[in-house]
């Protein structure tokens, strides 16, 4: 069963302003200013092919967010996935790049407190972080609205910003293009650097347990994001290229706010640095609000001190992840401004290489539970690619910040080597090696926890149809046999059942054969009798692997579905055969059917189809 559930409370308003709040910050007030002076006005293609990307990649999050929205993101997938050691070491890393995400959003806050107020940088970072902090603990629905606000602000803005400034952008000031002396390669090197400007896609997937409606809600309000978010990106740096002369632009930290005073005096420049301040305040606001779900998924499944995952009685928030994440993130802040950056850039990279490969494994794995409502397009491809071409970007990021990727990698391992050895969870790479060794796992740990998740996310309420398959008895029928012999074998289990002589069962079902057949499909059969009863009825499930021959109807019959039943219990029988009705008609249901191979995983095909519920 799974533990206990945050409350749903973001809707897809929610999820497009904490994805775009998360990404507008210090990546486009700060940042542009050093990396033009890396690669010239070549630097607004730097950042469209770091948004393009960054959407190849989100699609593989999406995919795994709406199959498992779970607290935690891209961790919970690979853990899942690639199993406790690939988890623990994906916690870690995506719990790190959030939290220097966020501090990088503080810092550009507390330059902007420093610049125009004179307030000590350090001080104000650690005044602001405690202030988010107030703000997550009191729940999660209030840093979202909080967040929504802030974001609506920001985009309006910025909008204001690239209409009033567009007319005064000049082309020359985008000669020469590069000024990289010919290595047009390091506009690869460039788009890794600025990669941390759209790590805001991983914080919606770590707080996904908490979206209402994931199936709709998630994809939406992602892809709606990157997309409004990668074009403002590249309009608002054509505009502060067009307009800043080289020697002004480059290294400046305060870009847009110094293209903005050169029209419009010191009221742009103070409305600039206003909008930059709402930028900076819903990246940490919506960081905090993320990268505190790590340490609260990793302690869940026991990966580190279960004190991480303690959760709030009243408000729903895990209290101790974030201030554990808050302390962490102050910390942060005293690196330099150039290395938080790119360490940030290559551990979010690294993190969007393991969920390409979580998307493959989980794909391969062929585990019936796995049900995302949005699939990553052009599969098994794109996500080859994205691990290879994300695996460039990094290797061209320099070693610098591989090694400390590296560094966060060995005290991950030494997190697993204390507590996450001891956890003995299914993940889909055993199902892999399973299916390829041909000796296919018949435990049903992950099934039975994604079947819990499927539930949750699809709002199933349990009904009397749900029981009674959950109380059927389940028969693997392996060879082919006639119709005849198929009723012989449920004679004896019915008789079994329901104490009474396995003869008098057979006339039943072959009476009722005789009628009419009962074969309603090429693959479904729904054998049904009336006993001399009061109160009583009965499902019985059947699965032939090789088909069940029943006569001039069908030949090749592979689901049957046996009810019996007492007259008093017409109204359930009529039910019961409109709910199986409804499930066999799904276009998925007959694979489905035909790929599991336990009596688990054939009642999950039922529980977890789409049809109309009693409530």
């Amino acid at each position: 069963m799974l533990k206990q559930g945050l409350k749903k409370s973001l809707n897809g308003l929610d999820v497009f302003c904490i994805a775009s709040g998360a990404m507008i910050s210090s990546g486009i007030f700060v940042l542009p200013g050093i990396a033009f002076e890396a690669i010239g006005p070549a630097v607004f293609l730097a950042y469209m092919l770091a948004g393009i990307l960054a959407l190849m990649g989100a699609l593989a999050i999406i995919e795994l967010s709406t199959a498992m929205p779970r607290s935690g993101g891209d961790y919970y997938y690979i853990e899942r996935s690639l199993g406790p050691l690939a988890g623990t070491i994906s916690g870690c890393l995506s719990w790190f790049a959030l939290s220097l995400k966020t501090s990088f959003a503080l810092f550009g806050l507390a330059q902007v407190a420093y610049v125009t107020l004179g307030i000590n940088v350090t001080l104000c970072g650690i005044l602001a972080t405690i202030f988010f902090v107030i703000i997550n603990i009191i729940g999660t629905k209030a840093a979202a609205v909080f967040e929504v606000i802030m974001v609506i602000g920001l985009l309006l803005l910025l909008a204001l910003f690239i209409f009033s400034e567009v007319s005064h952008v000049s082309i020359s000031n985008f000669e020469p293009f590069f000024n990289t002396g010919g290595d047009k390669m390091a506009l690869f090197a460039v788009a890794g650097m600025v990669f941390i400007s759209f790590g805001g896609l991983l914080k919606v997937s770590s707080v996904s347990e908490e979206v209402k409606n994931p199936r709709r809600n998630i994809p939406l309000g992602m892809l709606l994001s990157i997309m409004v978010v990668t074009i403002l990106y590249v309009l608002v740096l054509i505009v502060v290229v067009g307009i800043l002369p080289a020697e002004q632009l480059s290294g400046s930290l305060t870009p847009l706010a110094d293209a903005a005073k050169i029209h419009y005096g010191n009221w742009g420049y103070y409305l600039i640095t206003t909008g930059a301040i709402l930028a900076f305040v819903t990246t940490a606001n919506a960081g905090i609000l993320a990268a505190s779900r790590y340490p609260l998924a990793l302690s869940r499944d026991e990966l580190i001190p279960k004190i991480l995952s303690r959760v709030s009685g009243k408000s729903k928030t895990p209290v101790v992840s974030i201030c554990f994440t808050a302390c962490f993130i102050i910390l942060a802040l005293q690196l330099k401004l150039l290395v938080l950056v790119k360490i940030a850039s290559t551990v979010i990279l690294l993190s969007y290489v393991l969920t390409n490969l979580a998307v493959i494994i989980l794909r391969e794995s062929q585990i019936q539970n796995y049900r995302p409502s949005f699939k990553m397009p052009l599969y098994p491809w794109l996500p080859f690619i994205n691990v290879i071409v994300f695996g460039f970007l990094i290797i061209k990021m320099g070693f610098e910040a591989v090694e400390v990727s590296l560094a966060i990698i060995a005290i991950a391992l030494l997190l697993y080597l204390f507590f996450g050895r001891k956890v003995g969870r299914e993940s889909a790479l055993m199902h892999l090696i399973g299916r390829i060794t041909n000796k296919r796992l018949d435990t049903h740990g992950l099934e039975d926890e994604l079947s819990d998740i499927l539930r949750q996310r699809d709002g199933l309420v349990r009904d009397d149809f749900d029981v009674l398959v959950e109380e059927a008895p389940v028969l693997i029928l392996k060879q082919a046999m006639t119709a005849d012999e198929l009723f012989h074998e449920i004679a004896d289990k019915l008789a079994e059942e329901l104490n009474m002589k396995p003869a008098k069962m057979f006339d039943f079902l072959l009476e009722r054969e005789e009628e009419s057949s009962t074969a309603i499909s090429p693959m479904v059969a729904i054998p049904h009798i009336i006993i001399d009863r009061k109160n009583c009825f009965k499902l019985f499930l059947l699965k032939s692997e090789k088909g069940v021959d029943f006569g001039k109807t069908y030949d090749n019959v592979k689901a049957i579905f046996v009810l019996a039943g007492s007259r008093d219990q017409r109204h359930r029988h009529l039910k019961t055969l409109a709910a199986i009705a409804q499930l066999v008609q799904h276009r998925k249901f007959e694979s489905r059917w035909q790929r599991a191979r336990t009596e688990e995983q054939l009642r999950d095909v039922l529980l977890l189809g789409q049809r109309k519920r009693e409530v």
